[in-house]
This record gives structure tokens, sequence and C-alpha cells, in this order.
């Protein structure tokens, strides 16, 4: 079982030879995002069995990313994703499966399971359509969760159930984070209640808006390293794994 950062909430999940990746974003810009950290991922980052987007955020369901993808390869997506997102529906030669919070996918040995997320799943905050935001947790030869972009909620440890890694983001991509979203003294909190054997810190010091690159740089620069920090008084007995862009780990090694 090997898991790869790419950067911001983009990682494959590699487990039981099946190949997942997670809301991926491959763009150097995007709107008035730019990459500040790590060159964009390499064409392999784009080859995987199936994809797993959590919301409907533009950096997290990136059309033009989307589009590398290859035919066939499956495409989970919340619910009402394609009646809020038309752009999807150009995607038609990727296997494209709406799912909810309850619902559950096989991808050949492994098991995709779908739980909730407390976080706004609109593709923008005046859009009318609503999807739910989403965490999958992966089932194989280890149980891993991705988080997506969530806050804390009561049942998420009951959600997920037990975890042998969580990919947890402990940051965003500019100077303010709201509730519905994990900081890395929440993200901390969060690997307490989930109690996995290895936490991952995702979703930070990677985009962040242009022109702002004075205001609050620690907000993009020391989100994973706080994550250590907290998460080592909060739930020292979770193992975490701080990379950088591009690198990979094998959780279980480490146990």
């Amino acid at each position: 079982m090997e898991i790869t950062w790419w950067g911001h909430a983009t990682c494959t999940v590699e487990d039981s030879g099946v190949r997942l990746l997670t809301d991926p974003v491959f763009a150097r810009r995007l709107a008035h995002l730019r990459r500040r950290r790590g060159a964009p991922p390499p064409a392999h980052a784009a080859v995987a069995d199936a994809v797993l987007v959590s919301h409907l955020h533009a950096d997290h369901l990136h059309l033009p990313s989307l589009a590398r993808l290859a035919a066939g390869t499956r495409l989970l997506v919340p619910k009402g994703a394609v009646r809020a997102v038309p752009g999807l529906r150009r995607l038609a030669r990727l296997d494209l499966v709406e799912v909810e919070p309850g619902d559950s996918e096989k991808v050949g040995p492994v098991t995709v399971r779908v739980v909730p997320a407390l976080h706004d799943g609109r593709r923008t905050p005046v859009a009318r359509h609503r999807a739910p935001a989403l965490g999958f947790v992966v089932s194989g030869e280890a149980r891993t969760y991705f988080a997506g972009d969530t806050g804390l909620f009561d049942s998420m440890a009951a959600e997920t159930g037990p975890l042998d890694v969580a990919l947890l983001p402990v940051g965003g991509w500019g100077p303010g984070l709201g509730h519905h979203h994990l900081d890395a003294a929440r993200a901390a909190e969060a690997a307490r209640r989930l109690a996995p054997a290895a936490a991952v810190p995702v979703h930070y010091g990677t985009y962040w808006p242009i022109g702002l690159d004075a205001v609050r740089p620690h907000e993009f620069h020391s989100p994973g390293d706080e994550f250590v920090r907290k998460a080592a008084v909060s739930a020292p007995g979770v193992r975490v794994h701080l990379l950088s862009h591009g690198e990979s780990v094998r959780p279980e090694a480490g146990r």
C-alpha cells in the first residue's frame, strides 16, 4: 500500500494493485490561484483505475485535469454533480458515477465506501444546485480515509470506522479558513478522534491567491509542520508522514 501526495488534495492511493486518484488538480494556475510550491504532477499521475472527487469546488473538481484521464476511467462524483457542473457532460468517455454517503463501489479487489463531509457542496457560493460534500474510505490491504474538505463533525469517527491511514486537510489556499475546514489544530483533533495508525497532511502549501504572497504567509508555509506538532500532543499514537510534493510513503512500513 502506497500513498503519493502531488499537492493540494491530489493524492494517488495504491492498494491491492488498484490505483486511485483523489481530487486531481494538475494546473499551474486556477482562476485567481497559482501554484507556488511543487511542480505540476507528471503525466503518469493522471493514470488511475478510479478517481474520487470529494466536492464541486473548482480546486477539487477541476474539469481540465479530469479531461487528462484515460477513456474508461471510473469517476466518482457527488450526486447531482452533472446537473450542477454541466461541463462534466463533455467527459462522456469516462465512466462517471454519481454517489452519496452510504454508497459503496468495488474497484477490482478494493471497496470504496462513501462517507459524509461537513463542507459547502455547491460549485460556487451563489450556485442554485447543491450536491453533498463527500469523504471516502478505501478498503483493501489497508483502510484509508480521504477526508476531502471538511470541518469536524460529531459522527466523523463512527462514519469512517477503524482506519489504518487518514489523509487529512490541514490548511487551504487563502489567509482565512471557516469552520467547514480543518486547520492544523482541528486536523490534530480529527486525528485524535479517528485514531488511525498513520496520518498524511494534505490541502496546504500548494496554491495561493495571486497578489497575496505577503498576506499571512505562515498560513501557506506552516500548516504541515504545525499539524505534526499538534498531533504529537493530541494524538501521540498516530504516526504522521509529512510529505513533500511528489513524495510517496508506505505507511504500514512504519508501524
